[in-house]
């Protein structure tokens, strides 16, 4: 009978997989910084309603959650290049295209995914802060800026922790599709491998496993970073209440 499932070929193609983990790691904690200040920018734009550029915004998240991750890949590896030619061409700048490395194109598509669905739970997140703490800084002679810092994005963080956790983890599983635009990371890697062996079901098993893993991880630090920033927002909202009360 034929060997049809190799669970040893599982397990031993995970420390090949590993190999490229590192690239995934950074396309997930670059392109969620990069988006995450992205949406930031765009949520306190909405909030403010900025003219021009509210009406550009929303035309940018409509147009990013109206398109799927993988075309708009497939628009910043082959649109940039083009653009940047045409530019060249009329400007004759001599810049090598070609000189760009291709994980550049990832990051931008990713980091602008991100911005645009970020932008929303980041706003509610921001909305979410009692106005009367607002004021009262206000009051004290404080700038929006520092308003901004000191008290809205603080307790806004704790409000949209448990989303931006599964936009972390949604945004690492995006990364899978980073091989169509030539980057080798576990994905690519996984289908280099099922190719070579033409065990493809094991090497897709392998995968599987590799990004269940992280995820559990990645699910565990939000957990335990949300019961910490809890304890800590707690108490220090005791503290204030005991320096009203003083």
């Amino acid at each position: 009978m034929p060997n049809i499932f190799d669970v040893e070929l599982v397990f031993t193609l995970i420390p090949k997989l590993l190999v490229y983990l590192p690239v995934t790691l950074q396309l997930t904690a670059v392109s969620m910084l990069a988006g995450l200040l992205l949406g930031l920018l765009l949520a306190l734009i909405k909030m403010k309603k900025i003219p021009m550029l509210y009406q550009l915004s929303a035309v940018f998240i409509s147009f990013i959650r109206g398109t799927p991750i993988l075309v708009q890949l497939y628009l910043s590896y082959a649109g940039i290049p083009l653009i940047l030619k045409y530019y060249n061409y009329y400007h004759e700048t001599g810049y090598n295209v070609n000189s760009i490395p291709s994980i550049f194109y990832v990051l931008l598509a990713l980091s602008l995914n991100e911005a645009a669905y970020s932008s929303e739970f980041i706003r509610a997140a921001l909305q979410s802060v009692d106005k009367g703490q607002i004021e009262a800084a206000h009051s004290l002679g404080m700038t929006y800026p520092q308003v901004l810092r000191r008290i809205i994005l603080p307790e806004a963080f704790i409000v949209a922790l448990p989303t931006l956790g599964n936009a972390l983890i949604g945004l690492m599983k995006g990364t899978s599709l980073a091989f169509v635009c030539s980057v080798v990371e576990i994905t690519a890697q996984s289908r280099i491998l099922a190719g070579n062996n033409l065990r493809f079901f094991e090497s897709y098993c392998s995968l599987a496993l590799i990004y269940w893993g992280l995820t559990i991880i990645i699910e565990q630090a939000i957990a335990l970073l949300e019961k910490r920033l809890d304890i800590d927002f707690k108490s220090l909202r005791k503290r204030k209440g005991d320096v009203i009360l003083d």
